[in-house]
């Protein structure tokens, strides 16, 4: 188990080349994202802002997660009001955030989840470019998000309250593989 200070020391001297997280404990070791996945998390912060111009997708803001927030993770997007980080050093706590996303070739990490889930981030979307879908979570609780729904690549992809909006999925046919 590496202690949140020693990881936050670690993390100010990383290279930009390479993303750190503190997951349950654990020194995790994100890749460097590939211009599909960019092409990806820019159409959904595109999305956002269209239906709710109040929002933003930040990419990879540091976040304290866990229901101890002694986890750190960098979400590919974070969904936010305006101005929500301004002020905050390199980890932000999860209050008023609306919702994280990740781009990933397979299933998310449990641990990962769960800590959005601990700190009461109130939706996940996870999209699964192998696979070619979309995992929406929702209804935290103190260890797990206790609702999820699937869809496929080119179905409208519906995110409940806080963020309430609807996602047109077709053009991202065009990003996953």
């Amino acid at each position: 188990m590496m202690p949140v200070e020693d990881f936050e020391a670690l993390a100010r001297v990383c290279p930009e080349t390479v993303t750190l997280e503190l997951i349950n404990g654990k020194l995790e070791v994100k890749p460097v994202p590939d211009g599909d996945h960019d092409e990806i998390i820019m159409w959904v912060a595109m999305q956002c802002v269209q239906q709710q111009p109040e929002l933003r997708l930040y990419r990879e803001r540091g976040l304290r997660i866990g229901g101890d927030r002694n986890g750190r993770a960098r979400p590919d997007g974070t969904l936010a009001r305006v101005g929500r980080f301004a002020g905050d050093g390199p980890w932000s706590s999860p209050d008023r955030i609306l919702m994280t996303v990740d781009v990933a070739p397979s299933d998310d990490a449990p641990e990962k989840v769960c800590g959005y889930a601990a700190a009461g981030i109130p939706l996940r979307l996870l999209i699964d470019r192998r696979s070619g879908t979309f995992a929406v979570r929702s209804r935290p609780d103190s260890a797990r998000y206790r609702h999820q729904r699937l869809y496929d690549v080119g179905e409208a992809v519906a995110l409940p309250h806080p963020v309430s909006i609807t996602l047109d999925t077709e053009e991202l046919k065009n990003y996953t593989r």
